[in-house]
């Protein structure tokens, strides 16, 4: 039975049980983002399509999460979070084994799309079950504190666990790891958790939501299949035409629905768009470019599983400390100063990889860059976050949020397959330079709409 949802009567060991429940769905989700590039090079080997196919397994995660993670927030708000939390902690830990033991490519494929409608189900409910939870506004903060900190922690581990994981039990252990910790969570989740309220009149986008995942399908598909086939061939000719017909119908949709997935009256905001445009080209950036490195690393540079995971320590090691500096320089000066100088930290980064990656560049000449580009990310994020939810109302701040973070996972989806169509799989040293040339020069435009519309104080008293 769960126990009584009032954190003042609950015991200590109890609320930990609770808080333990809720993150643990977060942190196998955001595991799932970084975990898998260190183990491309041996997967490759399953695959029949080479780096498309290899593109398709980190995709056809990120595009279920993107394309879903709303939609995965009004289910849980019409039949309640606990109970949406629970069926996608379940679908995940099913996914996870089903890519654990795929026998090809397609259903490792398949099972990865799996996983990341999953994660889409599990991870805004999760935070409205901590929200729930915890009464007293100083717990909850500092329970949501604990959450965000847990997966932050856990996509920073991503490449290092992964690491270790593939270099001792090879690539399918990345995958089966999360069966314990899923029974784990979904065990905790039903005895330390309570239901929140399903408000069942909340209307469900279908028709956007469908067009949202094909318009995100067909442009991924016709990026990452467009080098292999041929940019002219009929399918990826087709493809393009798709995404231009279903993004058409789905601004159509949202511009008329009465409760539309994604409300378009919030871009009329000049920072909303402007941090929603920025953090679309930031994760384009990042994701595209740690798929192409993890690559690279293990072909050209030779470096085993476990060397390429603790290769990234540099670009995610300081993510935590300067994520809190970054909050503590919002609070005082506003969000547009860490925002500014996280940019061009990032933009410097990618400018400097690319000068520095030549034929015979080994890793000790390439680690700094990666700092850079890690540093100027994490100062970034966090007043990017509150310059958004500072535009919206707090009854709207839920949506605003999940926007911005379903515009994110899309820009990651883009991001791979535009680099990794350019970058040649990581195996061509002037495709790569061109590549981070391209996240770098992006980025450029996501600094300039830092600047020009960024303007007012993030956060206030």
């Amino acid at each position: 039975m769960p126990f009584d949802a009032c954190p003042e009567r609950a015991a200590p060991a109890r609320r930990a049980a609770r808080l333990a429940a809720l993150s643990l769905g977060v942190v196998v989700v955001q595991v799932d983002v970084t975990v898998v590039n260190v183990a491309l090079d041996q997967i490759q080997g399953l695959m029949q399509g080479g780096v498309a196919a290899l593109q398709w397994v980190v995709n056809g995660y990120t595009l279920a999460f993107a394309s879903l993670l709303l939609t995965g927030g009004a289910l849980g708000d019409r039949f309640g979070a606990r109970r949406l939390y629970l069926a996608g902690f379940a679908l995940f830990t099913l996914a996870s084994l089903a890519c654990g033991l795929a026998p090809t490519g397609t259903v490792l494929i398949a099972a990865r799309i799996a996983q990341g409608l999953g994660g889409a189900l599990l991870m805004p409910c999760s935070l409205a079950l901590v929200a729930h939870a915890y009464h007293d506004p100083g717990e909850r903060m500092r329970a949501i504190g604990i959450w965000a900190g847990a997966g932050g922690m856990a996509m920073v581990a991503g490449p290092v666990v992964g690491g270790v994981l593939v270099a001792l039990f090879g690539w399918r252990s990345i995958f089966l790891i999360n069966l314990p910790i899923g029974v784990i969570g979904l065990w905790l989740t039903l005895r330390f958790t309570t239901e929140t309220e399903g408000r069942h009149h909340r209307a469900l986008d279908l028709p956007g939501q469908l067009l949202a995942i094909v318009a995100l399908v067909a442009l991924t598909g016709s990026i990452i299949e467009g080098d292999p086939l041929g940019w002219t061939h009929p399918l990826v000719m087709g493809g393009a035409a798709l995404f231009l017909l279903a993004g058409i119908g789905f601004l159509l949709v949202e511009s008329r629905s009465a409760a539309p997935m994604m409300p378009l009256g919030l871009f009329r905001h000049p920072v909303f768009s402007a941090v929603s445009l920025i953090g679309f080209l930031l994760n384009a950036g990042y994701y595209g470019s740690t798929f192409l490195l993890s690559l690279y690393f293990q072909g050209p540079l030779g470096l085993s599983p476990l060397l390429t995971g603790l290769a990234f320590v540099p670009m995610t090691g300081l993510i935590a400390f300067v994520n809190v500096f970054a909050g503590r320089i919002a609070a005082r000066h506003g969000a547009r100063l860490p925002m500014v100088s996280g940019l061009c930290l990032t933009v410097a980064g990618f400018a400097a990889l690319a000068l520095a990656l030549t034929p015979t560049t080994d890793y000790g000449g390439l680690w700094w860059t990666l700092l850079l580009i890690g540093c100027g990310t994490a100062l970034t994020v966090p007043p990017m976050t509150a310059a958004l939810l500072a535009t919206v109302d707090r009854a709207r701040s839920g949506i605003a949020s999940g926007v911005l973070n379903s515009l994110r996972q899309t820009g990651g989806a883009i991001g791979v397959a535009v680099l990794g169509a350019i970058g040649g799989g990581g195996m061509s040293v002037d495709g790569m330079r061109l590549a981070m040339a391209l996240s770098g020069g992006v980025l450029v435009l996501a600094l300039l709409a830092a600047v020009v519309w960024v303007r007012k104080p993030a956060v206030s008293g």
